[in-house]
């Protein structure tokens, strides 16, 4: 029986435009700016992190009758859970909420910033 994927109702502590530290897997480490969240399924897009190499067969298409086939670099999404938030020093730092004039911010538990 195929499994079906995973579903995370939960909400995610990372944004898109934030910046992260990988934790875990072949990238721990690297830093990386977030371009696309997937709530749904608990993973992120991060800039320069996990490549893999894709191999796509050629399509032809009316427009394109002979086109190339090949290896591809794609990104493909990692975990949320793998990485961590970077505070204004530069270390990875979880979050936590909290109210600040009458506005709900996230807060970096390393150092105490704003986010």
């Amino acid at each position: 029986m195929p499994r079906s994927p995973i579903k995370f109702e939960a909400k995610l502590k990372v944004k898109s435009g934030d910046t992260v530290k990988v934790l875990a897997g072949k990238d721990a480490g690297k830093t990386g700016v977030i371009s696309k969240v997937y709530p749904k399924t608990g993973k992120i897009l991060v800039e320069g992190i996990n490549f893999v190499t894709k191999h796509q067969k050629a399509q032809p298409t009316p427009a394109d009758p002979n086109p190339t086939g090949g290896k591809v670099v794609v990104e493909v999404p990692i975990l949320a859970s793998k990485v961590a938030l970077v505070n204004a020093n530069g270390e990875a730092t979880r979050v936590r909420s909290q109210v600040i004039d009458g506005k709900k911010v996230r807060v970096a538990v390393k150092g105490g910033q704003v986010i």
